[in-house]
């Protein structure tokens, strides 16, 4: 679970997800996005994918990539609403 966790504590890898929260993107898409080019995007897709929390889906020449389910959309949600949250300080 701590790898998991690790993977998810990248910054990069994070906006990738909230990318791809709002629907599936190409890997240009992404990049543009993200603001990181894209051989470091497809970097960090491997890692994503690997872990299961993206997948992907060809059409013809284009490959798609989204998060893996609705558990990891319901985990990137949970993490942004909780982040979101006033400090009880």
């Amino acid at each position: 679970m701590a790898a998991f966790f690790g993977v998810l504590s990248d910054p990069n890898r994070w906006r990738i997800l909230s990318a791809l929260a709002l629907g599936e993107r190409r890997v240009g898409e992404l990049a543009a996005a993200v603001g990181m080019s894209e051989s470091a995007v497809s970097h960090q897709l491997r890692i994503l994918r690997a872990t299961r929390l993206v997948s992907y889906r060809k059409r013809g020449r284009n490959v798609f990539y989204c998060l893996k389910d609705d558990h990891v959309f319901s985990l990137y949600r949970e993490a942004s609403a909780h982040l979101d949250e006033p400090a009880d300080d």
